[in-house]
């Protein structure tokens, strides 16, 4: 099991519009591509409320790269995503790390 963290660092003043696009296209579009999230954090208390937290489970690196590769070729994300973008840019920048479990955690 491979698990992604990705940390979206916004624009300030775009974490709203970037949260709804996640909410009303994004994840019915990683559905229909098979990519499958354990969740979504926001920032309470920390160094930037500008940040969105994401991490994505993949059986494999291969799977990973099959299926997101797929969803970002995808015309309909290419078409939402240049639309949430129509009043400026949404990300400033995307952290993305893939994660390896220790051997004494829950989670693998």
């Amino acid at each position: 099991m491979v698990h992604e963290l990705r940390v979206f660092h916004c624009v300030p003043g775009r974490l709203a519009a970037l949260l709804k696009r996640f909410e009303t296209h994004t994840l019915r579009l990683f559905e229909k591509h098979g990519i499958k999230q354990l969740g979504f954090w926001t920032v309470a208390i920390g160094t930037s409320s500008n940040d969105l937290f994401l991490i994505l489970q993949w059986e494999s690196l291969a799977e990973r790269e099959r299926k997101f590769g797929a969803f970002l070729k995808d015309p309909e994300w290419l078409e939402v995503r240049r639309k949430s973008e129509e009043d400026g840019p949404v990300e400033a920048s995307i952290t993305n790390t893939i994660l390896v479990p220790t051997a004494f955690s829950m989670v693998r």
